[in-house]
């Protein structure tokens, strides 16, 4: 095939494997291989069907388009290049993995415009795409009217074997046939190679009969190196299904057109090497330099840019004759998408006295979440299957079901990692819409790449931890988290609260609201068993994560540090040894990060360096506390075990976590 002879599609769709190619080469390191293979299915997706506006990314109605299998990310670069994107220029595409380039390893959407979630571990993608359509769902049933369509974008996805054999796509794939989401469209690079090599050596399902038990919509395109128009075919027709997710199996050649590493894991994860990128130039007769692509090409790719214009003017156009129609619904969707909260909104969050009975802070979580719901209509989700132990339905607002996407309440299923990066797509969708998920505490586990990816990747999801220690009870160690809240503590930007009772539950959720706003996610952790209202805690208190709640007069001998259910114990504790002539002060600390945040004259104010003498209370493990308690402090923690199957009572006592423990270590401290 001479250069003179390949159509103006085909010098687009070799013009972005080029880019993979130079990129990957002058990096020494990347994944060419599926830039190569699936650069025509992406080419008819971005040319033909997807709607965006290349010079206003954040335009609110555009097509979301998710790289899933993200480590071919410089099909995505090459994408946003041709197709006008200012983010990604040619001198971005040569710092390719670079330091601060906005072409990194991954995509990242908080490093580069056009990214709208950050991918990379496998299957996030997809699950991502999955909250995608679940908040353009909700948001069409809750603001489309029958003249009237202001929501109305596809979630598109390109996912491939790595993302389809972890366990996260199955969950949320099962989830998104049986909530009908007919929005979504995934394209499956089926291209039969990962890292090990040949999928065979450990991955021989058929893909399209599970997809199909899911209840999607499948279709298969023989041939994804050449066939254009089947795939285009492909897309319509998936885009006609609207009762269901449509799942097109896309057969391609990893690294196409490299004559001795295509169809290897060789063009998997390295760069093709000189000689082979010189003999995949001569096979694909491309003669361009590295970095150039054909005039021609970029003409037509960069349409897109007045075709993108015109779009989100013809939407401005339609949104405009809304409001002139629906002035007040149209007021409340400019509200959910720029992000703000309501005057006073948190005026409804409750506060308590030591005389109000006490209950479980799980308890007071349900309180607040539709206390919340009363002014906070963006607020959405639920639970792994643990709805009424981790209390976490929005009361008659309605289960979000096939037919009813304007309900809020998520049923997610068993399904906790699903749920995590379900809820970090929905943050990322740009609505202004407020996810939480929620299970036990020690099931994060279950989800920890999701958590950690919402801190990573700026989405403001809220995560409902209940049954946040032994006091859980008689479902035992498996049921019971000792090293969790610490592993929690270390992920950067996720601020972790663990409240002691009602004040500081208003309070954990004043700050994962706003933070929420700010792109931020919070995880709370709120107990199984009952609480006091505590004289002196807070909802200010809260948000400055750590504060005085019993203080003596002049310096302590003795501060007392306690964390959720355990600071009772403190104050407890503290009236005793007063009682006793000592002069002890109480901290509460519910979150370190929000402490740390402090400037150093508060944080000295609660915790003066000359006061050495501390003793923290957790039903954890000391793990971190010695950052608080200095070399001359003690912890009374749990550190060499993982539980007990018995009463929640039983389990605390046993372990330590009574007011005489307590005190027998505080006055060992006083000596």
């Amino acid at each position: 095939m001479a250069v003179a002879t390949q159509t103006l599609e085909e010098l687009c769709i070799n013009s972005i494997r080029f880019l993979a190619i130079d990129a990957v080469e002058k990096a020494k390191s990347g994944h060419p291989g599926l830039p190569m293979g699936a650069a025509p299915m992406a080419f008819v997706l971005w040319d033909r069907f997807l709607r965006f506006n290349p010079k206003n990314p954040k335009w609110f109605n555009r097509d979301r388009f998710v790289l899933s299998a993200g480590h071919g990310s410089m099909l995505q670069y090459a994408l946003l290049y041709l197709f006008g994107y200012d983010s990604v220029t040619i001198e971005e595409i040569k710092q390719f993995r670079q330091w601060e380039s906005k072409t990194p390893g991954h995509p990242e959407n908080f490093m580069t415009p056009g990214v709208e979630v950050t991918t990379g571990p496998l299957g996030q993608g997809i699950a991502n795409g999955v909250g995608l359509a679940i908040a353009e769902a909700h948001l069409a049933a809750k603001f489309n009217k029958p003249d009237a369509k202001i929501v109305d974008h596809y979630t598109y996805v390109i996912l491939g074997d790595g993302c389809n054999m972890e366990g996260v796509s199955g969950e949320a794939c099962s989830l998104a046939g049986h909530l009908g989401l007919g929005k979504l469209i995934a394209l499956y690079d089926d291209n039969h190679i990962s890292i090990d090599g040949s999928t065979d050596i450990a991955f021989t399902e058929d893909v399209s009969k599970r997809f199909e038990s899911y209840g999607w919509h499948v279709l298969h395109v023989k041939d994804g190196n050449t066939d254009l128009e089947g795939i285009a075919k492909a897309i319509e027709a998936a885009k006609a299904v609207t009762d269901r997710p449509s799942m097109i199996k896309v057969t391609t050649t990893i690294g196409y057109g490299s004559p001795n590493k295509a169809n290897t894991a060789g063009v998997h994860g390295a760069a093709l090497g000189t000689d082979e990128v010189t003999a995949t130039r001569n096979n694909l007769e491309w003669t361009y330099e590295p970095f150039v692509v054909p005039e021609d090409a970029l003409n037509h790719t960069r349409k897109a840019v007045e075709r993108g214009a015109g779009y989100e003017a013809e939407w401005n156009k339609a949104f405009d004759a809304y409001r002139a129609k629906y002035a007040e619904e149209a007021a409340e969707f400019e509200r959910y998408i720029s992000g703000k909260l309501l005057d006073g909104w948190d005026k409804v969050l409750p506060t308590y006295t030591p005389e109000d009975k006490g209950v479980a802070t799980r308890k007071h979580s349900e309180t607040c979440l539709n206390k919340l719901a009363t002014v906070l209509p963006e607020l959405i989700g639920g639970s792994a299957d643990l709805t009424h132990s981790n209390l976490t339905e929005l009361k008659g607002k309605g289960d979000f079901q096939k037919g009813q996407y304007q309900n809020p309440n998520i049923h997610f299923g068993v399904r906790e990692h699903g749920m995590g990066a379900i809820c970090n797509g929905i943050a990322l969708h740009g609505s202004g819409l407020i996810p939480y998920g929620a299970t036990f505490l020690i099931f994060t586990d279950y989800m920890r790449a999701a958590i950690r990816l919402s801190a990573l990747s700026n989405a403001g999801v809220i995560w409902v931890m209940t049954h946040d220690s032994i006091g859980q009870g008689e479902d035992g160690p498996t049921h019971q988290p000792i090293e969790t809240l610490a592993s929690l503590r270390a992920i950067p930007k996720l601020t972790v609260i663990r409240p002691a009772d009602g004040n500081e539950t208003s309070g954990a959720y004043k700050v994962a609201i706003e933070r929420a706003k700010q792109d931020f996610p919070t995880l709370l952790a709120f107990t199984r068993q009952n609480v006091p209202n505590l004289a002196g805690t807070s909802i200010e208190g809260v948000t400055k994560g750590g504060y005085i709640v019993v203080d003596c007069q002049g310096t302590p001998d003795l501060i007392l540090i306690g964390t959720g259910s355990e600071l009772n114990l403190c104050i407890t504790a503290a009236e005793k040894l007063t009682a006793q002539g000592n002069k002890v002060r109480v901290v509460s600390l519910p979150s370190w990060d929000l402490f740390e945040a402090q400037d150093a004259a508060y944080r000295e104010s609660v915790l003066p360096k000359a006061v050495t003498k501390r003793l923290a209370v957790e039903a954890g493990t000391s793990f971190g506390w010695h950052k608080y308690i200095g070399t001359e402090g003690d912890t009374v923690s749990i550190d060499d075990r993982f539980g007990a199957s018995a009463p929640g009572g039983v389990c605390m006592e046993k372990f330590g976590f009574s007011v005489d423990n307590v005190l027998a270590k505080a006055k060992k401290l006083l000596g």
